[in-house]
């Protein structure tokens, strides 16, 4: 995933932040690192349910979500960086390019893709598919020469079974799917698993909130050109729903995006993509405990085993970690 140009000027410039080094296999810095993408994941999930609310009940197109949200986070972060942290919008013009792949082909990528896959294959076999992503990104960095634990890898499978359990069963919308939508459906765990190892690139020279900001933007726009927002506001959404978009730019988008960049810092791109998995375990619970649906013994141990898998990377010793840059 070596970016031709941009990934070289990107590696040769300073950060435009104060920062401390992480110290390679730092216990506590790994176990934060953690407790951040897990923090993460349990806003995706919990925030998954209202966001089936707003698709289900409110019948708003999946794509006007995923616009509203990253433009709303974009509009949020944006102002409040030029007030506190001005340093961190400055941007060398050799990294344009990279910002532009990553908000292109990573944030617009995976969050089109993903809703797409809901809305012709059912949300069952679009999470399972993009949760393929850790399993790609393990794949991805053996081919590289890495050396894969053991404990990965068994987390990787126990996560990837527990996900088919957890989301069992095959939505009858995507029985009658052709090649092409199914191939979208796989494409979300590709852009997905792109995401996370070429925002790492980023990560070590710029500051989360810097990557965050210019990728939401980029995506943003990329989906305004789609929809266009005098469109959106010509479809007269009243107070409530702006309240509940509004909720999910924050909630589903802005924070918990920041707490995975601060995650991804600290651990491995393999690593921080299993804790990913527990997404679908707190979107489910969610969904059980506010929209009253129950969970299936299977789902059950579908959960137990994410959990499981989750936690195996932890129980390991920690590997010798490139050092990484962070912001002071």
């Amino acid at each position: 995933m070596r970016l031709p140009g941009a990934a070289a000027t990107l590696s040769e410039i300073p950060l435009n932040t104060s920062r401390r080094t992480i110290a390679p296999s730092d216990p506590h810095e790994t176990g934060r690192g953690r407790w951040l993408v897990f923090m993460a994941t349990l806003l995706w999930g919990s925030s998954a349910t209202l966001a089936r609310f707003v698709f289900r009940d409110r019948h708003i197109p999946p794509l006007t979500v995923v616009e509203l949200r990253l433009m709303i986070a974009a509009t949020l972060l944006g102002p409040w960086l030029a007030w506190r942290r001005p340093g961190s919008l400055i941007v060398r013009r050799e990294d344009w390019g990279y910002f532009l792949i990553l908000g292109l082909f990573g944030v617009a990528a995976v969050q089109g893709s993903y809703y797409y896959a809901i809305s012709v294959l059912g949300v069952g076999p679009a999470i399972l598919l993009q949760y393929l992503a850790p399993s790609l990104i393990v794949i991805f960095e053996a081919m590289r020469g890495a050396r894969v634990r053991p404990f990965t890898v068994v987390a990787v499978v126990a996560a990837l079974a527990g996900t088919a359990l957890l989301v069992g069963g095959v939505h009858r919308t995507a029985l009658h799917a052709g090649p092409a939508q199914w191939a979208v459906g796989f494409a979300a765990a590709l852009a997905f698993a792109f995401y996370i190892l070429f925002s790492k690139r980023g990560l070590s020279r710029y500051a989360p909130e810097t990557v965050l900001f210019y990728t939401f933007l980029i995506a943003g726009l990329f989906w305004a050109i789609v929809t266009p927002p005098w469109v959106i506001v010509g479809r007269g959404y009243g107070t409530e729903l702006w309240i509940m978009f509004l909720a999910l730019g924050v909630f589903s988008t802005l924070v918990p995006f920041s707490f995975f960049y601060a995650g991804l810092r600290r651990l491995p791109s393999s690593e921080a993509g299993v804790v990913a998995t527990l997404e679908p375990v707190v979107a489910v619970l969610s969904a059980a405990l506010f929209l009253g649906e129950g969970l299936s013994v299977a789902q059950w141990l579908g959960a137990a085993l994410v959990l499981t898998a989750s936690a195996l990377p932890s129980l390991q010793p920690p590997g010798a970690l490139p050092a990484q840059a962070e912001r002071g």
